[in-house]
């Protein structure tokens, strides 16, 4: 099967050089098709594919006036018009939204670098080899495989560290999968992050201390940054020095980064306890984040959460042992059914943290009951298979 493995890598100066050179010439290339094919729909209602667009690039407009691009793989430019062909693709499907411009600032871009050669992409235990760059030390000894067959490589860039993700095709354990305990449900929430069947409860990490200071933090260096953008933006271009200004910019990028790494590592810490019980199956709800977010008293809370991002660990995690996940629908009122009787209280509201069953006189926590209810359901869809 396919696995990536993502670690941080260290550049020396000419290689951290070409490294932004590159994602800077994706970045540059990427908005370009989007501007073109976008002119030429509004002209002609056709839409410009990416192997036209590559053409014209390299045959008429990189001779005329961009010889700078060709300093970079040819590789990664490529692909970056290709990425840009299928987000059209995308939208015109009804999959995506309309595709919009890569800014400098949100560091969304990534250099891919496929595998030509056969010495390229060769991984030894502290560095890899990619075209173009030559040899580059990882952070993170031993943690790419060496014996498994490489098939492309990205590097991305997140707040000055830079990082890559090799894609490998690794063989998968035939070993069969024991479950050592019957099935779990999991019902996620705002108040506790993952109420179990099996009795396991997960805080909240947003609550967390370590969590609020960082936060205050970041809202301390954004005033601080805003400040400084408000006060010099009346000036003329070359009549002050703005390096102080990208050195701020920097402490907020690497503050984010910072928290998005603490909560990336919490959810993946709940799927690994999780996948570690050894359950027979989980079951988890489907749930609407989209819907979740248009409530703007609560968007940032939920964005927060990384619903999405925990389902996907899971399936992933799950896949690669063989345990069954079970989705439920989002219309099942996993909430509101009791899970002894079955009786429903539609009454239930969100302030009511206890469950009580008018028909058995059941009470026990909301959150708890949910989860047994997504245990013991037999409407489900199992996206393991």
């Amino acid at each position: 099967m396919k696995k990536a493995y993502k670690t941080e890598v260290l550049l020396t100066a000419a290689q951290q050089q070409k490294a932004n050179q590159t994602i800077g010439v994706c970045r540059y290339v990427y908005n370009l098709y989007l501007e073109t094919a976008q002119k030429q729909y509004k002209e002609t209602k056709k839409h410009l594919s990416g192997f036209d667009f590559s053409k014209w690039l390299n045959n008429v407009h990189t001779k005329q006036n961009d010889q700078w691009m060709k300093d970079v793989s040819s590789k990664a430019v490529k692909q970056a018009i290709m990425s840009g062909d299928r987000a059209f693709k995308n939208f015109f499907k009804g999959i995506a939204k309309f595709p919009r411009f890569k800014k400098r600032k949100n560091e969304d871009v990534k250099a891919y670098f496929p595998k030509n050669n056969a010495t390229d992409l060769t991984v030894e235990r502290h560095r890899i080899k990619i075209p173009t760059f030559g040899w580059v030390r990882l952070k993170e000894f031993g943690y790419i495989p060496t014996d498994a067959t490489i098939i492309n490589c990205t590097l991305s860039k997140k707040a000055d560290r830079y990082f890559i993700s090799v894609l490998c095709d690794v063989e998968k354990s035939e070993k069969a999968y024991e479950s050592e305990s019957e099935g779990i449900g999991v019902d996620l929430g705002m108040k506790e992050f993952a109420v179990c069947s099996n009795q396991l409860i997960f805080e909240n990490v947003n609550k967390q201390e370590r969590i609020i200071k960082l936060e205050k933090r970041l809202k301390r260096q954004q005033r601080k940054l805003s400040r400084s953008i408000e006060q010099n933006k009346n000036r003329q271009r070359g009549e002050f020095c703005a390096k102080n200004r990208q050195k701020q910019l920097l402490v907020v990028q690497q503050l984010h980064a910072r928290l998005a790494n603490m909560r990336k590592e919490y959810i993946r810490f709940v799927a690994s306890v999780l996948v570690k019980t050894k359950p027979a199956f989980i079951a988890i709800e489907d749930l609407n984040v989209t819907g979740m977010m248009k409530n703007r008293h609560l968007s940032r809370a939920i964005a927060s959460q990384n619903f999405k991002q925990f389902r996907e660990f899971l399936i992933a995690k799950c896949l690669e042992i063989g345990i069954e996940i079970r989705l439920v629908d989002r219309w099942f009122p996993s909430s509101k059914c009791c899970s002894s009787c079955g009786e429903k209280n539609v009454g239930l509201s969100l302030a009511d943290r206890i469950f009580t069953c008018g028909n058995c006189g059941l009470e026990m926590d909301r959150d708890f009951n949910a989860s047994l209810n997504l245990k013991y359901t037999k409407a489900y869809t199992v996206v393991t298979e």
